[in-house]
């Protein structure tokens, strides 16, 4: 194999047409464009046009079967990307998949299942997110327990805004059978996989749902769910796709200091000197007057450090493409290893069963009523095929 991984795109839509920018204009050095795959027309006239040099396939397996491609990524409808992933793998071929993996728990086991069994194959998800130097510094953070036992998360991520436009704009969008979902699926699967990476996977999730709540669509524009981690911590995740303005903001409370996150770009942690409860318990009564007056010394309670990185459009995906073909390359470690999609798909049906059944779900669910519940909205839709 040559220095640089051969890529074949599958999918020149939006995500398929920025990664073979970013990789044109050398973003990702250890990385080659090698082949481009569409079914529609009007992408290999594109493809022509600005990669006149780079082979067009309207086949994937064809693509995959050329001898062309080292690895590919797979830019196209939620469903396909385990299909596309296993026969990918099947032919010995480095897979990364799009968030999210697929749709649901028992299509992305048989992904993972199939990758296990080529260990010496690179498989990775596009979990660009994982790339952002904030987070992985939070993640870091709440490893060394540098807050302590994590008692409550909460995340309002609503800065999603979509118009009607947008999901009219293509006939699989915003559907049961086509996309899958709505903000849990299409929007939201980073900050879904962040938050367990970070806090960890919760034991049971609680949710109330909207479906077709401020857009004329079938599925979900907004979403609010309670997760139980056990142990008294619990969490909430807020999303939506009709709030214009918006907000992004992300709390980790421990019981020795606590982490809030705004934009996605500032992070304030706060560290207690020592446990919550044991300031409490050792607190007297003259302590709490000053305390409430405004004159005991909070430094004596916990220090704050603001931490900021900059960021660069662009370069999270772009690293995660450098680092997948580094894997390839010498086995760098992966940002974002591919088994690690079926958490975030996992809390996403566990947050959509629990909607469609009005009772608390646990995170081991059961896959098969999950799909049959699926099965039911797209046959009501009419659109497209029922799922196994």
């Amino acid at each position: 194999m040559s220095k640089k991984v051969r890529l074949g795109i599958i999918g020149l839509g939006q995500q398929g047409g920025a990664y073979a920018k970013f990789i044109a204009d050398g973003l990702v050095p250890n990385m080659e464009i090698a082949a481009i795959c569409d079914i529609d027309p009007a992408k290999k006239e594109l493809a022509a046009s600005q990669y006149p040099d780079v082979p067009f396939f309207e086949d994937y397996i064809a693509m995959l079967e050329s001898g062309s491609v080292d690895a590919i990524v797979t830019c196209v409808p939620h469903f396909l990307h385990p299909e596309m992933g296993i026969e990918t793998l099947r032919r010995n071929i480095h897979a990364l998949v799009e968030k999210p993996a697929g749709v649901y728990t028992k299509q992305v086991k048989e992904l993972n299942e199939f990758a296990a069994s080529k260990p010496e194959l690179s498989f990775g998800i596009m979990f660009n997110q994982r790339n952002n130097p904030l987070y992985k510094k939070l993640k870091e953070i709440v490893d060394n327990g540098e807050i302590g036992s994590i008692r409550r998360t909460n995340w309002i991520i609503t800065n999603w805004w979509r118009p009607q436009g947008y999901y009219n704009s293509s006939e699989w969008r915003a559907t049961w059978g086509g996309e899958g979902g709505g903000v849990l699926v299409n929007q939201a699967p980073h900050q879904l996989d962040l938050w367990q990476w970070i806090c960890g996977v919760p034991k049971s999730v609680y949710s109330k749902v909207a479906f077709g709540f401020r857009r004329d669509i079938a599925v979900e524009d907004e979403v609010t769910a309670v997760v139980d981690y056990g142990n008294g911590a619990t969490g909430v995740f807020v999303t939506a796709t009709h709030d214009i303005v918006g907000t992004d903001r992300f709390e980790i409370l421990g019981d020795q200091g606590k982490i809030v996150v705004e934009g996605s770009k500032v992070a304030t942690v706060t560290r207690l000197v020592k446990p919550e409860r044991d300031i409490s318990d050792s607190m007297g009564m003259d302590d709490v007057r000053k305390l409430f007056m405004g004159q005991l010394n909070r430094d004596e309670l916990y220090t704050s450090e603001v931490i900021e990185f900059e960021s660069v459009w662009g370069g999270q995906h772009a690293g995660v493409l450098e680092n997948f073909a580094a894997n390839i390359l010498d086995g760098t470690p992966l940002l974002a290893p591919g088994s690690d999609g079926i958490n975030g798909v996992r809390l996403a049906n566990a947050i959509h069963l629990s909607a469609w059944t009005g009772k608390e779900v646990s995170l081991d669910f059961d896959e098969d009523e999950f799909l049959r519940e699926l099965n039911k909205r797209i046959a009501e839709e009419g659109k497209f095929p029922e799922r196994s």
